[in-house]
């Protein structure tokens, strides 16, 4: 679902107090589950509690940031230049000081694949791990969607328990999305249901008057008033059609916990941003993408599990003109400074080593550079970066060829990234399943866990 703004067919707009209960409560923070997907966990010990997934919408070069070729002719290799890192043998570009400096927190995969070149198909399939039924970017969510892993983290947060006065999952502070036209699948509850829709902001974090509705009873709203349209609502249900029995406990159950999410402060002083000092916000960056990796750190601080930040709005990392001057002076900038202070915030507060970071983008770049300037898109090799929550630093896994092309050692697919996130936070995800809206069951994940990221192996 979304805070507000954004409608599909598996959201609806919120009118009043109890539309926006319903909302809040439809983001996740139901506990009830279909009995065909209640299985018994495969679980393992744990490395990370919680899980920051910093989307770069649009897909940016991994030639011209993690995976440089010096030595490729000039067409190919651009005309940044590696720098060294922190950890001896490593270099990423010279557009990357800061992150060049905590490379020994972070490890690169460079041989990253797939095969979708459209942009809302290829974030499904680096999000979700699998194909989507088309390569398009014209595409849209529907509830047949198969989840994506921050969907499915959730899931498995709540079938476990999960208590927080938070969201288990949030988006902030746009959906993945083509435009406003075209969201890409599988962000949502899809296949599980509504009820595990992810929290969708939809509000710019930086904005100046930023506030996030619904969180708190409107001021004209006291106690005795929402009782009595509470009574009145439930003698209306009772008079109206009966619905199946199992989507009548359901709602019952969303109205219960976003009721009891409304009566709580735990929410909404997560999302208020005033409450940090001035200086922690300057140190983000006081635009979209820096209070957002705040936010983001604000909510795994409050036991939110998976946090997206996209990096957007729509596909704005999408160069396929003027790809090294769009880099240096309106993308890395920010981008680096909120993601090298995400980094020292969680080591400062205890948190980094419970907290998986993860950036990642629709697919790469071109190898030849364009008629443009520009670099188009290219699934066909990419590279992905994690560290935190267990995950070894200074360590780079696989191999491009000697244009960044295709893989030319350890090739890694997406699902492979989702089977060592899960495994970081305590699942073997090959061994748990969920079911698709024909009930055919479906593993969480049948990618392969990168153990060499694994500190416990």
């Amino acid at each position: 679902m979304t805070g507000h703004g954004f409608q599909t067919s598996q959201t609806a707009g919120r009118r009043g107090l109890l539309s926006a209960a319903a909302g809040l409560a439809i983001s996740g923070l139901a506990c009830c589950f279909d009995q065909r997907g209640r299985v018994q966990a495969a679980v393992v010990a744990p490395t990370a509690r919680s899980v920051i997934l910093i989307f770069n919408c649009g897909a940016p070069s991994h030639l011209d940031l993690w995976d440089m070729k010096p030595l490729a002719p000039a067409e190919v290799r651009g005309p940044f230049q590696p720098i060294q890192t922190n950890v001896p043998g490593i270099e990423i570009s010279e557009l990357l000081p800061g992150l060049a400096r905590r490379m020994d927190r972070l490890s690169i995969v460079r041989s990253v694949h797939h095969a979708h070149g459209g942009h809302n198909s290829g974030m499904h399939w680096s999000t979700v791990g699998r194909p989507y039924r088309i390569d398009s970017t014209l595409i849209n969510p529907g509830p047949a969607d198969l989840p994506c892993f921050g969907t499915l983290v959730g899931w498995l947060a709540q079938r476990d328990g999960y208590a927080a006065g938070v969201p288990p999952y949030v988006i902030t502070p746009f959906p993945h999305c083509d435009s406003r036209k075209y969201l890409t699948p599988g962000q949502f509850g899809g296949c599980l249901g509504s009820r595990f829709d992810p929290f969708v902001l939809d509000a710019d974090p930086g904005a100046k008057d930023f506030r996030v509705p619904g969180l708190r009873l409107d001021s004209s709203m006291d106690a005795d008033r929402l009782s009595a349209r509470l009574q009145l609502l439930g003698q209306m249900e009772q008079s109206g059609t009966r619905i199946a029995a199992r989507a009548a406990d359901a709602t019952d159950e969303i109205r219960s916990r976003a009721l009891g999410m409304i009566g709580s402060d735990s929410a909404s002083e997560a999302f208020d941003l005033t409450r940090e000092s001035d200086s922690v916000r300057d140190r983000y960056g006081r635009h979209s993408w820096g209070q957002s990796h705040l936010l983001a750190r604000r909510l795994v601080e409050a036991g939110c599990r998976f946090v997206t930040t996209v990096n957007g709005p729509s596909i704005t990392w999408d160069t396929h003109k003027d790809n090294f001057n769009q880099l240096r002076n309106r993308l890395v900038p920010p981008m680096e400074q909120a993601y090298t202070a995400l980094l020292d915030d969680l080591q400062e507060r205890g948190l980094f080593e419970q907290t998986l970071v993860i950036w990642m983008g629709d697919f790469g770049r071109t190898p030849k550079i364009n008629a443009d300037a520009g670099r188009d898109h290219w699934p066909q090799c990419y590279s992905m970066v994690l560290g935190g929550g267990g995950i070894r630093g200074g360590l780079v896994i696989g191999e491009s060829d000697s244009t960044g092309a295709v893989p030319r050692s350890r090739p890694t697919t997406p699902a492979d990234i989702h089977a060592t996130v899960f495994r970081a936070l305590g699942y073997q995800a090959e061994q748990i399943v969920y079911h698709q809206v024909d009930g055919r069951p479906v593993p969480v994940c049948d990618g392969q866990p990168i153990t060499e990221l694994l500190s416990t192996g």
